[in-house]
Parts: C-alpha cells; structure tokens; sequence
C-alpha cells in the first residue's frame, strides 16, 4: 500500500469529511509538520531541554501568549512562569529542595501546572498520585517515593485515612485551595501563598522531573523516572505527528497525573500552541468542551472513541474545529464512523511511560488497525522469548531503543531489579505483543501476559474484543480469562450494549463466531451496564478477573450452543 492510498481504507463520506485525507494536503501537512519539529530540534540544544528553560524560552518569544486554560481562567506563558517561582518560594520555605520529591493528588484543575513547574522549577521530582490511590497502592507509592510533602484536594483527605504514616518519609501535608470553613486534620495544613519569587535552580536534562507510577495489575506499582528531556522528546515527536501548530489550541480530557495530559503540556510548550484541560471525560460534554475551548488537536483513549459512538448522532459533533486527535488503542472499525460524524482523524501510536511516542501513523496514512512505523531518532525489534529477533508476520515482544540520551526513562526508582528486568540486553522490553509487516508497520496483538491460554491455543484478548465490538449492538467489551475445568483458561467478555440496543448471548456467539477462530470465541457473556475503569477511562480487567463468574453471566456450554466450525 502507497502512502496515499491509505484514504480507500475510508467511505466517501467520511473522507469528505476531513480535508487532510486529500493527498496533496496530507503530504503538505506532514512535511510542515516534519520540518517544524526538526526546527525546534536544531533549535533547542540539550542544555535546554529543561523545563525551566523551555518555560524561560517561551516567555521571551510570546510571553503573554495562552499556554495553559481550564473553564474561564487562562495563563499566560509569563503568567505561569511568575507563579511557578512564586510558589518555588513557598515549597523552599517549607524545606523542599532539589532532588526531594513532592507528591501531588488532584484532580484536572488549574493550579496543578504551576505548582507542577514550580517544582521542577526548584529542581525537585514531581510525584502525581492517580486519585484513586487508596490502601495498599497510596502506602507503597508514598514509600517507595519517600515524598517529604504531599500536595491534595480535600475532597481526598479520607484518602491518607487508609495508610499509616509511621515510618514514611512524609513530613508535610498542604490542601489544595481549601474551603475557608473546612476543619482540617491535624498535621494537614492549607497550601501557603505563593512567596517572593525564586530564580530558578540550575537543572540538567537528565535530572529526574518526575516519577510516574504505572498500574499495578500484577503487582506493586513501579515508578517510573522521567528526566526533563524525555518530556521534550515527547513534545518533539508528538508534535510531528500531529503536526501541531504555533497559535493551536490542543484540549485534553486526560488526568495530569498520567502522562499523556502532562505531555500535552510540554507539545503546548515547545511548539507556541495552548493546551486547554477538561477536569475529566464526559460523554456527553465531550464536543461542548472542543468548542468552548476552540480546540484544533485532542487526545483520545481506545475505549472512549466507542463510548462516543454509542450516542445519537447530532449536529454537535460537528460544531467545532478541531482537525486531528491522537488515539492510540482505538479498534479499526471505529475510525471510519468517528471521522464521518466528527471530521476529526484519529491517529494510533505507541507509547509507554517508559518509552516516549515512538511507533505511529500520520495523516498521510492513518493505517487503522496498526500502531504505525517507527519514528525518527528511535529503533525497534520484534522478538522471541530469548529477545532473538523473528521474521516479519510473526507475533513477538516490542523491543524499543532511542537515538538520544534521555529520550526514554531511567529506570524505575527505588527498584534496580525492576529496571535490569525491563531494559535487559540494552533493549527497553514493552510487555507487549505485536507484529511487524514487511512495509515496517507495526499490529499490535496485546500485551503478553493478557494472553489467554485455552485447549493449547495462546489467545489475544484485544483481537477477540475487535471481534466483539464488530457487533453493532456493542458499545465496548472486555475480555478476560476465567478459570477452567481443564486446568487452563476459558474465555470471557463483559459487554455493554449501546443505548436501546438489544441482544443474547447466542446471537453474539454467532456474530463472534463468523469473525474469530473457533477457539477464541468466548464461552461466558456476561451483560452490564458499565466496567469498573481507571480515571482516563481504562477498562481495569483485574476487577473483572476478581468478579470471574456471577449468577448474572450467560454460559454458552450451558444454554448447548454448539459452534459451527
């Protein structure tokens, strides 16, 4: 396939719906938007790549320009630099120094990006805690950090009821902007005015800017260390992708304690545009928020581009004018009907914490159904269980590897073995399942230790959701392994329908039965209205697993549906 044949993978209708599908267009788009990360990239030397510095950087090109929104409070450059040293002032006085980490539990809202620059602005490590954290995950993450200050919103005071604070590192706990009649606990002080401002600390582009945990489904969460320059590399390689543009407005409904809204920030940055936050994902507030902000990039999760589709189709899903979003994860089928209801491209990519924005598509050649090829200044391997590299068309472990030091994370703290594990033979080991076709592109499979093993089949748990999902009754699925009489897996799907659809067990066995080798058609069905996620909306299988089978569950070997093979 051409790099311009990619549009016949769209009907005319959607087509006409996105002027960058015409090719002239599309290439014009990408060699803009190629040559305008490469400017920036012979531009800012590696000194630079700081976020003291790059924020320094902006103020003196368009210091009164919008970087940072929420609702009807802007920030200028200027403006969040300012508060930034302010409140720099006030951690210092505190006791906060470089190379302390300083918690943080929030919500989207807009003080998290000036307290979040001003630490880094002193040169300590930032440590955005998912709001959920509660219990077992809140006491590890807070002592494997070993954060001396912890900065949250009081509506997650009754978090820290779930840990003990003997024995951790935790010194002070400052509120977040706090109603002036609320009663707070002792040892929970309110967030000090911002200080006289401090200059900023002399910072390297390797220093540690924050540690961001990952999700700790198969065991305690790790902590991932991510210098100053992998957040530059990130807006560096985004931007191109996206081909984001001086003046653009890149909204985001994704929490800022995860990384892909905190990258958005630094492509907002580095490139002259603004990003807008949303304080989370609504379904139906989703096009409201790209209007009332004036977005022309957003960012999307798989799970929530069906979530959108599910709904009535109406005229504001198109009543705005944003151009592109960057979607990883979302399944083929969607991308059509997204583009024909909202204008707006979806591109896939890969990327982990660890990693950075690696393996894409573009507008030249959306591609849905893969991840993409890999982009410049990075290289990639598919291997066997021994990392011995196997031929393209066979399924293997993502092998990742970056040109420029800094470009990927360090390691995850406080867990050298954790580290050795993941970065062995010198190679960043993904934990994911892909395949690489001979034209460079990349299918992601799932990730491997999501594989379920049935009658001596591995299965991938993502093919047999598209399977599922393919049904157009189906809003999302998730499939999940549960236990066997025969020692291995049996496969399940939790399904959630759209609204006023209907459907039974057998006609979704028929339908799956049709798309998915026998074996991977699942044997339970069990309906619900919602699935237990993540706040950026990831579906959390763990619980699934938990739930396993219920009374509510459709068994197929039960009801004596027999597959045709």
């Amino acid at each position: 396939m051409s790099d311009t044949d990619s549009q016949t993978l769209f009907s005319p209708e959607a087509t006409a719906a996105c002027p960058l599908l015409d090719p002239e267009t599309a290439q014009r788009y990408r060699d803009e938007a190629h040559a305008r990360a490469d400017r920036l990239e012979q531009e800012i030397p590696p000194a630079a790549r700081t976020l003291p510095a790059l924020l320094a950087a902006r103020v003196q090109a368009d210091g009164d320009g919008a970087l940072v929104g929420m609702d009807r409070v802007t920030l200028s450059a200027a403006e969040l630099a300012d508060q930034a040293a302010r409140i720099a002032g006030s951690l210092r006085a505190a006791g906060v120094k470089a190379g302390d980490r300083v918690a943080i539990i929030s919500t989207n809202r807009i003080e998290f990006m000036p307290l979040f620059c001003a630490i880094g602005w002193i040169g300590a490590v930032v440590v955005p805690i998912n709001t959920a954290s509660r219990g077992l995950q809140l006491q590890h993450i807070l002592e494997n950090s070993a954060a001396r200050l912890l900065v949250l919103e009081a509506e997650f005071l009754a978090n820290l009821d779930t840990i003990d604070r003997t024995g951790l590192a935790l010194e002070t706990v400052f509120v977040l902007a706090p109603d002036a009649d609320l009663e707070l606990p002792d040892g929970v002080r309110p967030m000090p005015a911002p200080a006289e401002p401090l200059p900023a600390v002399e910072v390297k582009p390797a220093d540690p800017l924050a540690i961001l945990y990952t999700s700790g489904t198969t065991g305690l969460s790790k902590g991932v260390i991510c210098p100053h320059e992998q957040f530059f590399w990130w807006a560096i390689t985004t931007g191109r992708q996206l081909g984001i543009r001086p003046g653009d407005v890149l909204h985001t409904t994704l929490p800022l304690f995860h990384t892909n809204a905190l990258n958005c920030f630094f492509q907002a940055l580095v490139f002259g545009a603004a990003q807008s936050l949303s304080q989370r994902f609504s379904v139906s507030g989703f096009f409201k928020a790209l209007k009332s902000s004036g977005a022309d990039v957003t960012y999307l999760l798989g799970a929530m581009v069906p979530m959108l589709l599910s709904r009535p189709e109406s005229a504001e899903e198109r009543d705005h004018h944003t151009r592109i979003a960057l979607a990883p994860g979302v399944p083929a089928q969607f991308h059509d009907a997204f583009l024909r209801r909202t204008g707006i491209l979806l591109l896939d990519a890969f990327g982990s914490t660890e990693s950075n924005n690696v393996i894409q598509t573009e507008a030249l050649n959306p591609r849905p159904g893969m991840i993409g090829r890999i982009t410049k200044g990075f290289d990639a391997r598919v291997v066997d269980e021994f990392d011995n590299e196997v031929p393209d068309g066979t399924a293997g472990e993502l092998l990742l590897r970056a040109d420029a030091p800094n470009a990927f994370a360090h390691g995850y703290f406080a867990m050298p073995d954790k580290t050795v594990e993941s970065w062995k033979n010198l190679w960043l080991h993904t934990g994911d399942r892909v395949v690489r076709a001979p034209d460079g592109y990349f299918r992601f499979v799932d990730r491997i230790k999501e594989t379920i093993r049935r009658r001596g089949e591995n299965i991938s748990s993502f093919e047999v959701e598209q399977g599922v999902m393919s049904h157009p009754a189906v809003a999302t699925a998730a499939v999940f392994p549960v236990a066997s009489e025969l020692a291995e897996d049996e496969v399940m799907v939790a399904v959630v329908l759209k609204d006023g659809a209907t459907l039974s067990g057998e006609e979704l066995i028929r339908h799956c039965e049709t798309r998915l080798p026998y074996y991977s058609v699942p044997r339970y069905v069990d309906f619900r209205h919602d699935l237990p996620r993540t706040e950026n909306g990831k579906i959390q299988k763990f619980k699934l697993k938990e739930e396993g089978i219920t009374d509510s569950t459709w068994d197929r070997e039960a009801a004596g549906v027999t597959l045709r093979r």
